[in-house]
């Protein structure tokens, strides 16, 4: 999408928030969806009765585990059926992997279903589904065995097809379960199953919306939508954030809402302990990018983007205490001082040194190009007279082959990559609070020593790189200084 069409986009929702602005339109990922039975009793029905049951949408992901069976593992590698697929000698590896799906989908409906009719009408749609799909991977094996197609041509429309599969799933499940329970909940398929067209996001979209009469209806939305822009070509598996945003910015939300199985907190509760953390409560998008940038997605920073252009707030909540506001996140500026959030990544610091370098220009941009080109992330850089540094998250294939390049590029210079841990200490303002000089007192106390640090001046965050051993510990230490001990350190330094 253009700038021009997302500004548009943006406009169309801040009027429609000004004519409706009484609904919200909520996520749930794929963690909470496989405890689907428990969310009937907190966010989906809880204690609403009649007109309070509705004024609402909600956005779900896969069931958990059900996307890295279709695609890939998010964090091991491990294949799925488009990995498998797209490096098939044959058909028996992917086929029997699209059948595991099939099963997987099977033993969700199994457990989520006590009417029998229900468990029926699910298994109907997944097999219908599933079924469709292999014939169709099997046509275009067939076809891709004549040179005049390239079966790669079309992998990125096949990790689509394949990934849609589960959110139509448990989209379609939860559809069933309200309705079981008294709901009139409406499925709202955006995956565009045997569908012809080939319409843009906000038009398939407002297609689906067209219709609906959100005050007596309660729809249940596919994370995944089609559209001619490829969802997964720009945001691979940050797709139904996307679309969850942009619902929320073109039918005008009141509030958009993303359920987690846990709140925002200042550190991640299983490495600090659940009793050392605290709720973030309040804070702004920049924080959310930031977060975004360490890994720790809030919300995906294109989706970001949308809501606060269309002027959307956005809460996160904690699906199993429905009762508790969580964190609200809007385009406003800290009423103080403070640090929010200590969090830690683990990197590859790739480091080009060439004595000559210093005075000549070029060297950046061939390193940005190698590193776009291999579909590498940047998480921080820094640089000098004769070195550029870049700090990566990326798998170590990915790292080689962006070393190769340079090293055919500028064969005098010496390249080297080593892992680490980056730790980011955030929050909306830290101005004064010399996060940096307490920062490195906190890591000598707790025996790290970093590797470097930095800040870039705008006060939303200051980083440090560790060794990839001490990655916990520099969490751990950081957190304790600045959060568990409170904020009177700093206040005292600055």
């Amino acid at each position: 999408m253009t700038d021009r069409q997302e500004s548009g986009a943006a406009e169309k929702g801040r009027t429609n928030q000004q004519q409706r602005g009484i609904h919200t339109v909520e996520k749930i990922g794929g963690t909470s969806m496989s405890r689907a039975r428990e969310l009937l009793d907190t966010i989906l029905i809880g204690k609403r009765k009649g007109d309070a049951l509705y004024n609402r949408v909600f956005v779900v992901s896969a069931f958990g585990g059900i996307t890295d069976k279709l695609l890939e593992h998010k964090k091991s590698g491990e294949p799925g059926v488009y990995a498998l697929f797209s490096h098939a000698d044959n058909e028996h590896g992917w086929m029997e992997a699209l059948s595991a799906v099939s099963r997987a989908m099977h033993t969700i409906n199994e457990e989520m279903f006590e009417e029998a009719a229900d468990r029926h009408a699910a298994d109907d749609f997944v097999r219908e589904r599933i079924e469709g799909a292999r014939g169709c991977l099997i046509d275009l094996q067939r076809l891709c065995s004549y040179g005049h197609f390239q079966l790669g041509e079309h992998m990125q429309t096949i990790r689509e097809l394949l990934s849609a599969l589960g959110e139509a799933h448990s989209a379609n499940n939860l559809a069933l379960l309200l309705r079981r329970s008294g709901v009139n909940a409406r499925f709202i398929d955006l995956t565009g199953w045997r569908d012809e067209t080939q319409p843009s996001l906000n038009e398939r979209i407002e297609q689906a919306f067209d219709e609906i009469d959100l005050s007596r209806e309660l729809p249940i939305v596919t994370g995944y939508s089609q559209c001619r822009e490829g969802l997964m070509r720009e945001f691979d598996r940050g797709y139904s954030e996307v679309t969850f945003a942009t619902i929320a910015a073109l039918t005008g939300a009141r509030e958009a809402i993303i359920h987690k199985e846990f709140h925002l907190s200042s550190a991640d509760p299983r490495l600090v302990g659940p009793e050392n953390v605290r709720k973030i409560g309040r804070t702004n998008y920049d924080v959310a990018d930031q977060l975004s940038n360490m890994g720790m997605e809030a919300i995906h920073p294109k989706a970001a983007k949308k809501l606060r252009q269309a002027g959307v707030p956005l809460r996160v909540a904690n699906a199993f205490e429905p009762e508790d506001p969580g964190t609200l996140i809007d385009a406003e500026p800290a009423d103080g001082v403070g640090v929010e959030m200590v969090t830690g990544l683990p990197v590859t610091s790739l480091e080009l040194f060439e004595q000559d370098m210093v005075g000549v220009k070029g060297y950046d941009a061939a390193i940005l190009e190698s590193l776009t080109r291999h579909r590498v992330r940047i998480v921080s850089k820094s640089s000098n007279a004769n070195s550029i540094v870049h700090h990566l998250e990326a798998t170590l294939k990915s790292v080689r082959r962006v070393e190769r390049d340079l090293a055919e590029r500028y064969p005098a210079a010496r390249i080297t990559a080593r892992r680490a841990g980056m730790v980011s200490v955030i929050g909306r303002d830290l101005t004064g609070l010399g996060v940096m000089l307490e920062g490195l007192k906190a890591l000598d106390e707790a025996g790290v020593k970093p590797l470097a640090s930095q800040e870039t001046g705008r006060g939303v965050d200051v980083q440090f790189l560790v060794r990839s051993e001490d990655l916990e510990k520099a969490v751990k230490a950081l957190h304790r200084a600045f959060i568990e001990e409170g904020e009177e350190t700093l206040k005292e330094a600055a």
